[in-house]
């Protein structure tokens, strides 16, 4: 059970001055703020002006009653939890009063263990439904700005792409219009790539953040996975003047996971490597076993990230901006996806970087255990 928070405030109101001493003191010693009231009115004016955690009330006072009570602290602060005290117990007034909206029912006489029970356990689902309420507001404004983002991105290109058809559209067949619509037919296609670059990582994250992109387990040679993606970007290197080195131990490097997915954070992490690399530079990616893991080391030479863009890289929609203040081309969801599958996975992915130097991005994953071979051969 955790600890009380210093700074949680308990109102207690309750008409027995002996019952209001009891309960301030048994909660002051619990590390709470306590004030306590007399009748309902006067509580329900505490607790709209001290906006308490919790309130411990009793149900049966002259004036107004605890239930009505109940019913006034939530139109004020639903999350207040609510625990009823009294001497009159039986099962209708403990339904009634639940049916009202308290958190449990406490009969008197009760030991200070007990309130110190039924207290603790109502702030702490008090705190899981915060986190809850904060976590759900998080994704929903998470959900707001990616709408908001995709949009923009997916309508750019596609501006650019009608403009451009618009125009050819109305142009003669001379020779000088020839040449210049083969220029703006090549700029259509490049935007083309850029909406299907951004649709794919856009349902890959989808899949990513519903958990149904990796559920598969297998054995996975990261080594071959390594090697094909190296040999299919050997184009797209020698057009950007870079080089590639492998330095992968001659074994196989077993893990257990999704080859599809394993195939999306080396695929991201090279293409990375290409591009903020400089002409003449060089990628090298290396492994080796480590104790139970198998470690791969994507390097660049290439202009290296600022300290102060670190903290982002893993972020959602986030694009290293060069010297310039220029964003390099990209959804900027390639390196997010990675580490979500990495982490999925039991791995985990880091990154080192020099000014000018290069950037190493080293993924640690479990590797693969004889146990987990006869697990699957079992399940066949």
């Amino acid at each position: 059970m955790s600890e009380p928070a210093a700074a949680e405030m308990v109102v207690v109101i309750d008409d027995d001055y002996a019952m209001r001493l009891s309960c301030g003191k048994i909660l002051s010693k619990m590390g709470f703020r306590v004030e306590a009231f007399e009748d309902g009115t006067l509580g329900l004016e505490g607790v709209a002006r001290l906006k308490p955690s919790l309130i411990v009330v009793d149900l049966k006072m002259p004036g107004m009653s605890g239930i009505e009570v109940i019913s006034r602290v939530h139109e004020i602060d639903p999350q207040i939890v609510i625990i009823v005290i009294t001497g009159y117990a039986t099962i209708d007034t403990a339904v009634e009063a639940m049916k009202c909206g308290a958190y449990d029912f406490l009969p008197k006489p009760f030991s200070p263990d007990e309130l110190r029970l039924i207290v603790n356990r109502g702030l702490e689902r008090r705190r899981l439904s915060l986190e809850s309420q904060r976590l759900e507001f998080e994704r929903a404004l998470l959900k707001r700005r990616f709408v908001t983002f995709v949009s923009h991105q997916l309508r750019t290109p596609l501006v650019a792409v009608h403009q451009y058809l618009d125009v050819l559209k109305h142009l003669d067949n001379t020779e000088a219009v020839a040449a210049k619509r083969q220029e703006w037919i090549e700029r259509c296609l490049r935007r083309t790539e850029e909406l299907q670059r951004l649709i794919s990582d856009w349902l890959t994250l989808a899949q990513v953040e519903g958990g149904t992109l990796s559920k598969e387990r297998v054995k996975v040679d990261l080594r071959r996975i390594v090697c094909n993606i190296l040999k299919s970007y050997e184009e797209m290197a020698s057009q950007e003047k870079v080089s590639f080195e492998a330095d992968l131990p001659p074994e196989s490097c077993l893990v257990a996971g999704d080859r599809n997915c394993l195939s999306v954070v080396f695929d991201n992490l090279i293409t990375n490597a290409i591009k903020y690399n400089r002409p003449g530079g060089k990628v090298t990616v290396s492994g080796r076993l480590e104790a139970s893991e198998v470690v791969i080391e994507v390097a660049d030479t290439g202009v290296g990230i600022p300290e102060k863009y670190r903290p982002f890289l893993f972020d959602e929609f986030f694009r290293v901006k060069d010297a310039s203040g220029k964003k390099t081309e990209g959804t900027g969801l390639g390196l997010h996806i990675s580490k979500k599958i990495v982490s999925e996975m039991g791995g985990s992915i880091e990154v080192e970087s020099r000014l000018d130097a290069g950037s190493t991005f080293r993924v640690r994953l479990p590797a693969w255990r004889e146990e987990e071979d006869a697990k699957s051969e079992g399940s066949q």
